[in-house]
């Protein structure tokens, strides 16, 4: 029961300081068919600390949950750009 104890102490910093996930819209360039979305969706799971992605091929976007302590927007917009699919931070 001790080492319980002491692995909740030595946890417990990490778990409180550890930044809620963010969320981001991308506008996605050049997704024209129904392969474009599982490319763009590849490359941004790739990512570390992308926690999920929703592709709208008919918007044209990439809904991305992401850990801003592991990655940040344009390391996402980098990524789908290496892929062939340019993308920038959609702004409303």
């Amino acid at each position: 029961m001790k080492h319980l104890w002491i692995s909740l102490l030595v946890a417990l910093p990490a778990m409180v300081s550890a930044a809620p996930a963010e969320t981001v819209t991308l506008e996605v360039s050049n997704m024209t068919c129904s392969v474009c979305p599982i490319t763009v969706k590849k490359s941004l799971v790739a990512v570390e600390g992308v926690e999920t992605v929703e592709i709208d091929l008919d918007e044209k976007t990439a809904t991305v949950t992401y850990d801003p302590d592991k990655t940040q927007e344009d390391t996402l917009t980098a990524a789908t750009t290496d892929a062939g699919y340019p993308s920038t931070v959609k702004t409303d």
